[in-house]
């Protein structure tokens, strides 16, 4: 392996969202190529066990779970404290995946005799998703690059190619931000958001040392989806052009690695999703 690239061995990491689908895949292969983790997510979600698992699996105290609600700054600063105390170091590796989804059209139709009635999408369940979603993830962001920029310089890089990286940041977006569905306004808005924060973000980074990349995932089989019938989780796959079925959450965790153990990969959104383009249903 190149001097200039860092393997995951080498990381400490805080993973948004681990105790399912797309995070708790990256939080595993992580784990399993030698990382220590931070695993965040909701105390009512099964994150303990799985990081007990993790370590039992792997024979070695590399995962731990820390209940985070990411809007919540001093619950994001305590995983960030937990993870300098268990693992001596700041975190380097940031990969949000916490967010919420939400299928609710602008206005829709009430069924009210013969009297034409509407139900419109009301404004508290659009600000919860972009609270979530984008707030949230800059939340992690913001705390996690304070401690980012006061640590000292990897040494493992090697410095005659423009290296000297301090860290990086991958956040999670979707499809939806370029081809969101019909009822898809918040969550679109809020994965646009996440799209539209990648650059700005890299570019306010770049001086410390810091990347900050994004993935789009298209359909992926994620507890959302699996809890759909099969015979739709079919159709779905299908849909996609090659290869025509969901993604699997490992292969998400894949393009992390290849993102993070890649220095030269900046600044970008890249769209994993089998050549997926949604049509307006």
């Amino acid at each position: 392996m190149p001097p200039s690239i860092r393997p995951l061995a080498s990381r400490i990491a805080l993973i948004t969202g681990a105790a399912s689908g797309l995070g708790r895949a990256t939080a595993e292969r992580f784990v399993r190529e030698g990382a220590r983790v931070i695993l965040c997510d909701l105390p009512s979600t099964q994150g303990l066990s799985i990081a007990a698992d993790l370590c039992k699996y792997e024979n070695a105290a590399r995962a731990m779970f820390v209940a985070t609600d990411v809007t919540q700054s001093d619950q994001v600063e305590a995983a960030l404290n937990a993870a300098e105390n268990l693992y001596g170091g700041s975190v380097d590796t940031v990969v949000n995946c916490a967010g919420i989804a939400l299928a609710r059209k602008t206005v829709s139709p009430l069924d009210d005799g013969d009297l034409p009635a509407w139900r419109v999408h009301d404004l508290e369940s659009f600000e919860r998703v972009l609270n979530v979603n984008v707030a949230g993830t800059f939340n992690v962001i913001r705390l996690a690059v304070e401690r980012m920029v006061k640590s000292k310089i990897e040494t493992s890089i090697s410095s005659d190619d423009g290296g000297n990286e301090r860290g990086i940041i991958v956040n999670t977006s979707s499809i939806a931000a370029y081809d969101g569905q019909i009822g898809q306004a918040a969550y679109a808005a809020s994965k646009g958001a996440i799209v539209g924060m990648t650059l700005p973000l890299a570019r306010d980074l770049a001086s410390h040392g810091i990347r900050v990349n994004t993935i789009a995932p298209g359909l992926f089989r994620t507890p959302l989806l699996e809890a759909l019938p099969p015979k739709v989780q079919q159709e779905l796959g299908a849909s996609v052009p090659f290869p025509s079925r969901l993604g699997k959450p490992d292969e998400y965790a894949a393009l992390v690695q290849s993102i993070v153990e890649n220095p030269m990969i900046n600044a970008e959104v890249i769209r994993i999703d089998g050549g997926l383009r949604m049509p307006p249903k």
